[in-house]
């Protein structure tokens, strides 16, 4: 089964801070989600910690195209600047498409 235009996106995006940074690149993540937040599309934008130290963003959008308006946005348009030359690598960043099984509130985000 393909993704089309209308179906919810999940997106899950790791930030990994250079050593000594991590609460710079914390304050600029929490500075960009109230505004992510009102984005149209936004269904979750949840941040999370590993014990490793790097930062996850759990996403989900209500479409492909949400998505895509929330990837030229303020919010990130304002935060990637922040994030500049204090991350460890690039942001890995995977796009899923939900494969709902089951109970509907445990199967799908």
């Amino acid at each position: 089964m393909s993704r089309t235009d209308e179906q919810p996106v999940v997106v899950v995006a790791t930030i990994t801070p250079a050593q000594g940074r991590e609460a710079e690149v914390e304050a600029a993540l929490r500075e960009a989600i109230p505004q992510v937040h009102d984005e149209p599309g936004c269904l979750l934008y949840a941040l999370h910690r590993e014990p490793s130290g790097a930062f996850v963003f759990v996403e989900k959008w209500s479409s492909a195209q949400a998505l895509k308006v929330h990837s030229g946005a303020a919010a990130l348009a304002a935060m990637n600047p922040k994030l500049e030359g204090i991350l460890a690598r690039p942001a890995e960043v995977h796009v899923l498409t939900p494969l709902p099984e089951g109970a509907l509130e445990r199967g799908a985000l």
